[in-house]
């Protein structure tokens, strides 16, 4: 198994990644209409971009725990084969839900992999149950009704602050459109370019917003409440970056081919490709078909998705961004009545399917590898099918069909009864 092999696993789950998830942070600029889709999608990349390359000092943790050390036995830590596995069933599961236009977890592709390609190398006996489900299981199950009751929280607090200051505050002109055109069209478009917020609806009639002029320090209410939602986009998707990218270097780190800074930046750069060409189509999920927004309700979903996510990155706990950021428009959706359940359905699905998919991908790809010879090489980890012991030595056997461990030494030459038989001096007549 060549170095080539994995690190072409690791891209294409670091591309999978950016195309299904870098546009999360900034959905909500979109929804808002605060920035057009392309600018949004460019600023979503350079913030998570920034993120991946302060990662290799600050999220350490998270590149230890994605290894597998402690969910699988350490035997088999770093196996190239199992590796393989759980970054291709990983990447073959996000890049689907990509092209169904389906935001799901990276994160949680990534410990359904894990556990698939443990269990085909050792067997379910072998892997640490316990770890697996307080450590990861457990911060992701919970990340998003965490996500939705913050927005729950935070929600009606944003909303009095913005009424006492009359920040977002508008006046409703409703204009009816006449069929064919006339003078009322020419008045609306006339007042729709002069609005400082213009939303022209669909249909025969529409309601065209206009802000009032409102200062808060010097500064237009309406500009401030766009800049504070545009960087809390940036912080979402640096908060990404910086909890997503070990993850995924991980897979290289543990190879040993590369070191950290290196992995990192090549996952940085996969991650930021894929979202650039691909994005789009889970953007518009998020921004459009969950709930509709302002921007005061956008900025207050960015902000607790932001707390959390840089929050779980710091202290090395593998919450998802995905399940935090959708989290955090259900619960805005769910407080202002806009939820849009069929979709909210669909995404739920996919959630659910994600851990068992990778799960699956991953066993298979480990079995194949290991039916096709592409075990471990350089005598690194267990030979694929083979028992192990509870000290996490793989055992074989001899050409007797006397049990061994890993090291070619029966275990009946091991123990009292061994050394006796050893020690023991033939007689002769």
């Amino acid at each position: 198994m060549t170095p080539a092999l994995l690190f072409a696993a690791g891209l294409f789950l670091a591309w999978s990644n950016g195309a299904n998830d870098n546009f999360k942070g900034v959905a909500t600029l979109l929804g808002s209409r605060t920035l057009g889709a392309r600018a949004a999608l460019l600023w979503g990349t350079v913030t998570t971009l920034a993120g991946s390359l302060l990662a290799v000092a600050l999220s350490g943790e998270l590149a230890r725990a994605f290894s597998g050390r402690g969910i699988v036995p350490d035997a088999l830590v770093g196996e190239p084969a199992l590796l393989l596995a759980t970054g291709t069933g990983a990447a073959i599961v996000v890049m689907a839900a990509t092209v169904l236009r389906l935001p799901v977890s990276t994160t949680h592709a990534l410990v359904g992999g894990l556990a698939g390609a443990g269990w085909a190398a050792a067997g379910s006996g072998a892997l640490e149950w316990g770890t697996l489900g307080m450590a990861f299981a457990v911060p992701l199950a919970l990340s998003p009704f965490v996500a939705a009751a913050g927005v729950g929280l935070l929600y009606p607090v944003m909303k009095r602050l913005r009424t006492r200051t009359d920040l977002g505050e508008t006046d409703m002109l409703e204009l009816r459109r006449s069929v064919g055109g006339s003078v009322g069209d020419e008045a609306a478009l006339l007042m729709a370019k002069t609005a400082t917020d213009r939303r022209l609806a669909e249909g025969r009639s529409a309601a065209i917003a206009l802000d009032p002029v409102r200062t808060v320090f010097g500064v237009q209410a309406r500009r401030l409440l766009d800049g504070l939602h545009m960087l809390s986009g940036g912080a979402v998707s640096f908060a990404r970056g910086l909890n997503d990218t070990p993850k995924i270097a991980a897979l290289l780190m543990a190879t040993g081919v590369t070191g950290t800074a290196a992995a990192m930046a090549c996952v940085g750069a996969g991650m930021a490709a894929g979202a650039l060409l691909q994005a789009l189509r889970v953007g518009r999920t998020m921004s459009e078909e969950i709930t509709p927004m302002n921007a005061g309700q956008g900025f207050t979903a960015n902000v607790v998705t932001a707390a959390l996510v840089l929050g779980a990155s710091r202290f090395g706990l593998p919450v998802s961004t995905t399940h935090v950021s959708v989290g955090s428009l259900f619960g805005l959706g769910a407080s202002t009545g806009g939820l849009v359940r069929k979709t909210c359905r669909r995404i739920l699905l996919a959630w659910v399917a994600t851990l068992p998919l990778a799960f699956g991908l991953a066993y298979g790809v480990r079995v194949l590898v290991g039916l096709g010879g592409g075990g471990p090489s350089a005598g690194r980890g267990p030979r694929f099918g083979r028992p192990m012991d509870p000290s996490g030595r793989v055992r074989t056997r001899t050409r007797r069909g006397a049990p061994s461990d890993s090291t070619g030494r029966s275990v009946r030459d091991s123990g009292p009864a061994a050394a006796s038989r050893r020690l023991r001096v033939p007689s002769h007549p």
